[in-house]
């Protein structure tokens, strides 16, 4: 049985030696008593047996179970074992001796009983790996007092090639640098000693030294100039060696990767030379942003210095000056990179820190590149003064706003009256009338008396008499005999207005179907829908006498009902607070000082007959510009409100 040196440089003994050394002696002294044949018998197999039991494989061994790591190897290669026992946490090895014992699966002990195995220090080495080498080996080491087991697998694999590998070890090299790739077995040589020598191949092919690679290191290393991504691929070292008077070889294969990575000249963003305004007194922060162009990991440091200072300014936070570091930005959209940003802090600004210079370095492995900034005292605020301003101008815009739709009306009736010369002549357009004035005529109804007495009183009274406007009113203008069809068509067409006027009284009829039947031969509405919806040639005014409800709305046609949504109505409005207030049945107000009694309209809302009431005003400024034509007298009223 083969025997391994502990550290101290003396010989262990195994324990079965030991036993078998006792025995002997035993055996000896059992000489004297010869006349005792069948004791010494008993004993000799008794402690034949007790050898064979001591032996066997890891027997009351403390079990540390399977190594996590395998062993390969190829056939016809060399491979090797290695017990990880022999470590400082599992025995004092130092000072304790031991030896170490490797069993195969059948639990015999390998390293003497054959020539293909040789036991090296903590390794057990197969001279010329099988396939049937295969399995799982168990190491024991034992001291005079302790015994430590632990398992082992070897993979043997079959290979058509001298370069492939099943296992493969995973290395990368940086592109566009030069790189280098160690074979893995670099670490056999304190095994092998000086008999060696290492191999390389890409691809199956060998590796000579040109303008591409280079050896290192007894050609343990690999250097790869300018790495281009073809660069990338499968690597093969071989080391080929001499052990116990037996010449053979391992083999590793390298997977090479080749990452993306570089780093170019930073560039700094911010500061760029400037001149930064601060408050005396007030807590301070400038930027340094640094932009680094790369792939991967960066070696660049940023600094803060003052100018006539001798060192760079601290990363300390409990200084009134510091330098604060921000977390990377790394830019993956675009340009890829990554962003630095370093903070210079005042956390109170004196007289001291003004018309100073401070400047960020930026070290790199290609350049030196600075920037800086010199810090000056802030201008006086003017941000309340400039606030109050603004605060005035836009009080001032809002008021006026909101006034101008108050009093919109108003403002353009005034407008037209000033400076009529800056309207045109309306009559250059070539119409005959301002406006057509329609309405539903239902024959039998005393509402259509009260619209008919408003159509043809009233409004001529106020547009012709009192403002110069010009009407077409069916019933008062048209001859007769004329058709009606061409007629209406001619007279809309030669109207600049069309004034669609109705009011509640027209939809309250008992027979709904009669109100709705005269609706919907209502020519002149169907044509002035067709002009302002279809043709957008033609403007109409809505005229309400009166408030509409839900349900007399919904008897409304549905392009009149559009219509209203679209542009809204001119009404009749109540007058609650006019002094000298004449109630009339309807709810609404006459003019003061004169109560008109006109026949057939009694309970309409009828508005005064002054030019400037709210309803006139608001019907004449939807009505067409005169221009140049005689100014409407808002002076001259029949009745007062």
């Amino acid at each position: 049985m083969r025997e391994t040196p502990g550290p101290s440089g003396s010989l262990g003994m195994s324990v079965s030696s030991l036993f078998f050394y006792n025995l002997v002696k035993t055996l000896r002294l059992l000489d004297i008593f010869q006349d005792m044949g069948w004791l010494q018998n008993f004993l000799l197999l008794s402690a034949l047996s007790l050898i064979s039991s001591s032996s066997a494989a890891g027997e009351g061994c403390k079990e540390y179970g399977l190594q996590f790591e395998r062993s390969f190897s190829v056939v016809g290669e060399a491979a090797m074992l290695n017990c990880t026992l022999v470590a400082p946490e599992v025995f004092d090895f130092w000072n304790v001796s031991y030896n170490i014992h490797w069993y195969s699966k059948e639990t015999l002990e390998l390293g003497q009983a054959t020539e293909r195995t040789l036991v090296r220090g903590t390794t057990l080495w197969f001279l010329n790996a099988l396939p049937q080498d295969t399995g799982k080996y168990l190491c024991v080491v034992r001291t005079p007092t302790q015994c430590f087991s632990q398992t082992t697998s070897l993979i043997v694999n079959q290979t058509n090639s001298h370069c492939d590998r099943p296992d493969t070890h995973t290395q990368y090299l940086t592109n566009s640098v030069f790189g280098e790739m160690v074979c893995p077995l670099k670490d056999m040589k304190t095994e092998l000693g000086d008999s060696y020598s290492f191999k390389w191949y890409k691809d199956c092919q060998p590796i000579e030294t040109d303008d591409k690679f280079m050896y290192r290191d007894d050609n343990q290393s690999l250097t790869v100039k300018r790495v281009e991504p073809k660069d990338g691929g499968f690597y093969t070292c071989t080391v080929t060696f001499d052990l116990g008077g037996i010449p053979t070889s391992m083999s590793a294969t390298i997977k090479c990767e080749v990452k993306e990575e570089y780093v170019l000249q930073p560039r700094i963003v911010v500061p760029t030379n400037e001149s930064v305004k601060a408050e005396l007194g007030s807590k301070f922060n400038k930027e340094c942003r640094v932009f680094v162009p790369c792939v991967g990991e960066h070696w660049v440091s940023v600094l803060w210095l003052a100018s006539g200072a001798d060192d760079y300014i601290p990363k300390d936070s409990t200084q009134r000056v510091f330098h604060q570091t921000q977390p990377d930005q790394r830019q993956v959209d675009g340009e890829k990179g990554v962003w630095l940003n370093h903070l210079l802090t005042f956390s109170e600004v004196k007289q001291e820190d003004f018309y100073v210079n401070y400047s960020c370095d930026v070290i790199s492995s290609h350049n030196f590149v600075g920037a800086q900034f010199t810090l000056l005292p802030a201008d006086p605020n003017l941000m309340l003064p400039v606030g109050l301003l603004l605060g005035c101008l836009a009080l001032n815009f809002t008021a006026a706003v909101v006034f101008y739709y108050l009093f919109k009306i108003h403002i353009v009736l005034c407008f037209r009256g000033v400076f009529p010369f800056l309207y045109t002549e309306a009559d250059a357009d070539g119409k005959l009338y301002d406006a057509y004035v329609a309405y539903p005529r239902l024959f039998g109804d005393r509402a259509n008396k009260e619209v008919e007495g408003f159509a043809l009183h009233t409004m001529p009274q106020v547009l012709e008499g009192k403002c110069g406007y010009k009407l077409f009113i069916p019933g008062r203008d048209n001859l007769p005999g004329e058709a009606v069809v061409d007629l209406v068509e001619e007279r809309i067409r030669a109207s600049r207005r069309l004034l669609l006027l109705y009011s509640a009284s027209a939809f309250s009829s008992s027979d709904v179907s009669a109100v709705s039947e005269a609706w919907q031969h209502w020519y002149e509405r169907e044509t002035a829908m067709h002009h302002a919806l279809l043709e957008g040639s033609l403007r109409v005014v809505l005229l309400e006498l009166e408030e509409l409800h839900p349900a007399q709305l919904a008897v409304l046609p549905p392009s009149l009902r559009q219509l209203r949504k679209k542009q809204g109505v001119v009404r009749v409005r109540k007058n609650h607070t006019a002094r000298r207030t004449t109630r009339r049945p309807g709810g609404w107000s006459l003019a003061s000082g004169e109560e008109e009694r006109q026949e057939g309209v009694q309970g309409l809302a009828t508005p005064p007959l002054c030019p400037s009431s709210r309803f006139w005003k608001e019907l004449r400024y939807h009505m067409p510009v005169r221009g140049k034509r005689t100014p409407c007298s808002e002076r001259e009223t029949l009745g007062n409100v």
